[in-house]
């Protein structure tokens, strides 16, 4: 009964141990079978973490410079040069994300007005004397953002090629109002024409009753600026603005002319609260760039110079 009894308990046991050591090694087994496919499983999550990281960070760059802003300043220039000049300049600007627009090429009674009001960001066709004597006169307060180019007040004529030739009776046409008038009885002074009263070289202002002294005898007709070339025949010679010789495209002798260091540079004229608008800066930074005072020199031939920066 004993030895009957011990056998099935040992053949028992031996199964059970057989059961046990099989689940063991199929535990081993398993461990062994999962733990690359869990590093594996690790190595990829990171990469493609990393991957959409490196796309998201692309799309943040490309949406950054997809978002880039330009700024817009308009202005009203005459046609003249200053229009041109401003063409000229339109393209640099547009690199620096400043686009300017011409809303007008012809400046009239109400430009300056305009711009007070905010109605245009800049105004470029006049020079500051006469910017000033329209803030008096009118009670805004607009300055000079910058000085670009001199449109020197010239002596042309048809029927002599220098200053020597003119002779003496000979007859003048000049413009009439007030600051031209005195750029015309300016720049007859320093050719030996005429000694003025030295106050006008102060108040920058001067008519015929301001000449002291004809040193070459002369006759001077003064005319309103706009009758001057259509008249110009019946003059031996005649003093007028050189944005208006260059309009009518006169092909007149230059006999003499102001300097680049005339008071009557035209400017960028802007609000107060406008003079440090980097929009602003940017623009007068590019109009008294030397390579635009090149082009200016170069395509107008000394009928406009670049003013001299102060």
């Amino acid at each position: 009964m004993k030895k009957s009894t011990l056998l099935p308990l040992l053949t028992t046991a031996i199964l059970s141990l057989g059961v046990l050591t099989g689940c063991g090694a199929q535990a081993d087994k398993t461990a062994q079978t999962e733990a690359p496919v869990t590093e594996s499983t690790a190595a990829e999550s990171t990469d493609q973490a990393e991957s959409t990281e490196d796309t998201a960070a692309s799309e943040t760059a490309d949406d950054a410079a997809g978002t880039d802003e330009t700024v817009t300043i308009t202005g009203i220039a005459d046609l003249v040069p200053h229009s041109e000049i401003i063409e000229y300049v339109t393209p640099k600007l547009a690199e620096q994300g400043i686009i300017v627009e011409l809303v007008a090429t012809s400046a009239d009674a109400t430009t300056n007005e305009k711009t007070a009001k905010g109605e245009v960001d800049f105004n470029y066709f006049q020079h500051y004397p006469y910017l000033e004597e329209w803030n008096t006169t009118n009670g805004f307060d607009l300055v000079n953002a910058g000085d670009i180019h001199v449109e020197p007040i010239t002596a042309y004529s048809d029927k002599y090629t220098s200053t020597e030739e003119i002779p003496d009776d000979a007859v003048v046409a000049i413009p009439n109002d007030g600051t031209n008038e005195y750029r015309a009885l300016r720049i007859l002074e320093q050719n030996g024409f005429i000694k003025l009263d030295e106050e006008t070289a102060t108040t920058l202002s001067a008519s015929l009753t301001d000449i002291e002294e004809y040193i070459r005898p002369l006759e001077i007709v003064e005319l309103d600026s706009a009758q001057i070339i259509p008249t110009k025949a019946d003059y031996d010679f005649f003093i007028t603005n050189t944005n208006k010789a260059l309009e009518a495209k006169i092909t007149s002798t230059k006999l003499f002319s102001e300097g680049s260091d005339s008071p009557y540079a035209n400017i960028i004229a802007v609000r107060a609260e406008d003079k440090d608008n980097p929009a602003i800066i940017a623009l007068v930074k590019e109009l008294q760039s030397e390579d635009t005072r090149k082009f200016i020199e170069e395509k107008y031939e000394g009928a406009v110079i670049p003013a001299t920066l102060k």
